[in-house]
């Protein structure tokens, strides 16, 4: 399992198992029909409840790109107040420079040209006065100018902080909206979650319907496995898994409402954690990896897994949203889905720890 390489096999070439790679994605998708198609009992309420989650996921991703183009307009708005009070505090220079040079003008005395040469008897002196005349009036003359031009920028400024306020204004608008409808389509689901509750109410209706779930998640699993398996790991500066037992991070941070090997229903317990994170919290892979599925998954929702190399694996169910796609590396740190709630799992993020496809206690491998 993973992308280790048997080590007496010819390993793949970088392009060629760029190139393969590129065919997982098509791979995995149709494992995902497969799974519908396979599944005879998908009601009609769990093909709604699929396409509810979708839905959200999709106003979800349109909320985070309206909040990047916020951010960026907030940005440039900063950066044109920053050099509008720049411009200002100009202005203020030019005008004392200029209150300088009038002064100045004033101290030579309030004489036409006219009357300093009918005036004057020194040819010397009336050289100088009128030189300093001529400079004076080229100097108020330029800072004028100068003064009438930082005027000019600062409305160009104006007009561009205006722009931008408009823009920001119109993306506020369409956040709101969008918001509106994700709300409305959360009220939807949970409608769909409670008539789904109602058929699944009895123990013996919930074991079933959890050991369907689990079958497919391993019939998932082994599937990804298979297609991954000639794909050679890629971590670089990275470390395993395996290196890092006992110090791995949480994907999100809250307490751990259920823990690995809990009872579950009838005899059936927990492969993983389910964390109870609050909704919306952004969720982080545990360890460097690549995404070997991003998709929805009955009695998971909107499910990713990463493939760690070494047969290692995490999976993150119960997202309200999936921010990469198969194929997508990704980095500790880095958002990789958003926390959501699940028919079964309830709310807060579902999180197993796999290692050659057989689930592994978190609790031995992550810090908390």
């Amino acid at each position: 399992m993973g992308w280790a390489a048997d080590p007496g096999a010819d390993k793949l070439s970088r392009a060629e198992a760029e190139s393969r790679l590129k065919q997982v994605k098509t791979e995995i998708d149709d494992l995902s029909k497969e799974l519908d198609r396979t599944r005879t009992t998908l009601s009609k309420e769990q093909k709604s409840l699929k396409s509810a989650d979708l839905e959200i996921q999709r106003s979800v991703l349109e909320l985070r790109k309206l909040e990047t183009t916020r951010a960026q307009h907030d940005q440039q708005l900063t950066v044109l107040h920053n050099e509008r009070q720049v411009y200002l505090r100009s202005i203020n220079k030019r005008r004392g420079v200029l209150a300088e040079q009038i002064m100045a003008a004033y101290r030579l005395g309030q004489q036409s040209r006219l009357k300093l040469v009918l005036n004057q008897d020194s040819p010397a002196l009336l050289s100088r006065t009128l030189a300093y005349y001529d400079y004076f009036s080229r100097s108020q003359a330029s800072q004028i100018n100068e003064l009438k031009l930082v005027l000019e920028t600062l409305d160009a400024m104006q007009s561009k902080i205006n722009v931008e306020l408009l823009a920001l204004d119109e993306v506020q608008k369409s956040h709101q909206a969008v918001l509106d409808d994700m709300t409305s389509q959360r009220d939807e689901r949970q409608t769909i979650i409670d008539d789904l509750s109602s058929q699944i109410s009895s123990d013996e209706e919930r074991l079933k319907e959890l050991q369907r779930n689990s079958k497919d998640l391993e019939l998932l699993l082994e599937k990804i496995s298979n297609v991954l398996a000639d794909i050679p790991a890629d971590l670089g500066k990275w470390r395993s898994p395996g290196d890092l037992k006992g110090s791995l991070p949480m994907p999100v941070k809250g307490p751990v409402k259920k823990a690995y090997g809990q009872n579950r229903t009838a005899g059936l317990r927990w492969h993983g954690w389910l964390i109870g994170a609050s909704h919306g919290s952004e969720v982080k892979p545990i360890a460097y990896g690549r995404v070997a599925y991003s998709d929805w998954l009955r009695g998971y929702g909107l499910l990713m897994i990463i493939d760690h190399g070494d047969g290692y694996m995490s999976l993150y169910g119960n997202n309200e949203s999936l921010l990469h796609e198969v194929g997508d590396w990704v980095e500790p740190g880095t958002a990789i889905s958003t926390v959501g709630s699940g028919l079964l799992n309830g709310k807060g993020l579902y999180f197993e720890i796999r290692k050659d496809g057989k689930a592994m206690d978190p609790a031995v491998w992550i810090k908390r």
